[in-house]
């Protein structure tokens, strides 16, 4: 097949869509393809291995155009913008097979419905969906990155006390004021990416600091998370990470889209915070 990928990544939007699109590109090694994205401020486009094509917009005019001229077999979607509409109208002008990638439960004009997290639940895409469309939900499906499969089968000796990643943009702006909470005698190693609007001030507070390693737009994820005693993240597809990879973990909830996670972290008993403050840590984890 030849196949494009329809997503985006900004400062603002956040960049998991296009890093879990990365992982599902690997599993079409004997196929053909291409991403389309928007220039949009603070996008990872340049870590894309793939042919990139370029949108002025998100117009379907303008996505059409392009699977007509590529001779598009799939298009997939994973982009919190479009939705079963847009879908539709991409059906109908071009009658290119449609997979979408979803975890909001929204409607989806599709043939493929993907919904990778470990909580996804079947039956609430009933009505959602076309009758036709097939559903992939669940555990079995998740996106692991090689990296991480790896990094699983190496011993490693723990030297951070904590791991804290609050995803690759940062769009809550959550890192220091976490950081701040913290007592200077911990091993703390921080990740984040160059498409977090506020890396300046977190680079100063991290250089004033003799306890934090800061490491940015790392290529080492899985090694440093496997060398932390616990991990503070984002109830997001990184829980799938640190799962598979058993570091204990506290999930802060940063955005409404990670509703779905953070109830099936708290059906199974898993640390979940709503907000963070002083005494958040004092909970879960003693230096």
């Amino acid at each position: 097949m030849n196949i494009l990928i329809r997503t985006d990544s900004s400062s603002q939007i956040g960049l998991g869509h296009v890093m879990r699109s990365l992982v599902l590109a690997q599993q079409y090694p004997n196929n053909t393809v291409a991403f389309a994205c928007q220039d949009l401020a603070g996008n990872i486009m340049d870590k894309i291995p793939y042919p990139k094509y370029i949108l002025t917009s998100n117009d379907p005019k303008e996505l059409i155009d392009l699977i007509h001229t590529q001779k598009i077999d799939r298009v997939i979607f994973d982009h919190y913008d479009i939705h079963a509409e847009y879908e539709k109208t991409i059906k109908e002008q071009t009658n290119v097979s449609i997979m979408s990638l979803d975890d909001t439960y929204a409607s989806h004009h599709c043939d493929i419905l993907l919904n990778h997290n470990i909580s996804a639940d079947t039956n609430r895409y009933i009505g959602l969906v076309p009758t036709h469309c097939e559903l992939r939900c669940g555990s079995e499906y998740t996106l692991i990155r090689d990296e991480f499969k790896k990094e699983k089968m190496i011993p490693r000796e723990k030297k951070h006390d904590l791991f804290i990643s609050m995803g690759g943009a940062d769009t809550a702006n959550l890192t220091t004021n976490i950081l701040k909470t913290l007592d200077d005698s911990q091993s703390i190693c921080v990740v984040t990416t160059t498409a977090n609007a506020n890396l300046d001030e977190l680079r100063n507070y991290c250089q004033s600091k003799r306890n934090i390693t800061l490491h940015v737009n790392s290529n080492e994820i899985a090694k440093l998370l496997h060398q932390s005693s616990l991990a503070i993240i984002t109830p997001s597809v990184m829980v799938h990470e640190v799962l598979f990879m058993a570091i204990p973990f506290v999930a802060l909830k940063t955005a409404a889209n990670q509703d779905d996670m953070v109830h099936y972290l708290k059906r199974h008993n898993y640390p979940v915070l709503e907000e963070w403050n002083s005494d958040s840590i004092a909970q879960f984890y003693h230096a």
